[in-house]
């Protein structure tokens, strides 16, 4: 018997590997999704320019960042609620380093022994955080890519920022799938039934209606 079907291209499936829980190890060389607190008056810079790193802290030099949502919240420190705004991050690790008590050997110099990224977990052995949450170092700023705004109370300058999120990406990413892979390099091709532009990392393609026939 032959029936025809409607050939519609691809629809990818979630990879859930960005979404960690805050007390799973991170694992070397994957993309996380994170979050960063700051001060809405350096909003623009950040999503511009990008982010730059502290000279010092807990964990030395580098920019800090969380995978839990309500640590992000509370910086920066001394700030009215209505002044900050919460980025949400995607993060190339790269080779990280798990520090998890007071003293630790690389506490502060992971980077000069070739680690790209620190990471406390959770209730960890540290006197100086007293929350108990997850957080991150990450040296290097370019691993780091602003895609959304996780909270800004002030609707108006939230959806500014959203646009100017939107506007960086596709600037600098692939007009075809910059909303997940920006920081991706890889090539747009030609789909082979309708011929339109395609790159691997789309969500989705979806080709111009065409019969085929299918035997069954």
């Amino acid at each position: 018997m032959e029936r025809e079907v409607s050939f519609c291209g691809w629809k990818a499936v979630k990879d859930r590997s960005r979404s960690l829980s805050e007390n799973q190890e991170p694992k070397s060389d994957r993309v996380y999704t994170m979050f960063h607190g700051a001060h809405l008056t350096n909003a623009m810079a950040i999503i511009n320019n990008g982010f730059v790193p502290s000279t010092k802290g807990m964990l030395g030099p580098g920019v800090y960042v969380s995978r839990n949502i309500d640590k992000a919240k509370c910086y920066p420190l001394k700030t009215d609620t209505k002044d900050k705004v919460v980025f949400k991050l995607r993060v190339r690790v790269g080779k990280v380093k798990k520090i998890d008590c007071d003293n630790h050997p690389l506490q502060t110099s992971w980077h000069s022994n070739g680690y790209d990224c620190a990471w406390v977990p959770p209730n960890s052995k540290i006197s100086t955080i007293k929350s108990g949450r997850e957080e991150d170092c990450v040296w290097d700023p370019s691993r780091i890519t602003v895609f959304d705004v996780a909270c800004c109370v002030d609707d108006d300058k939230r959806r500014e920022l959203r646009r100017l999120i939107r506007s960086k990406l596709k600037n600098e990413g692939c007009d075809l799938c910059h909303k997940d892979n920006a920081d991706e390099d890889h090539d747009v091709q030609l789909c082979w039934e309708c011929k339109k532009q395609i790159c691997p990392f789309q969500g989705k393609h979806v080709c111009k209606s065409r019969k085929i026939k299918e035997r069954i």
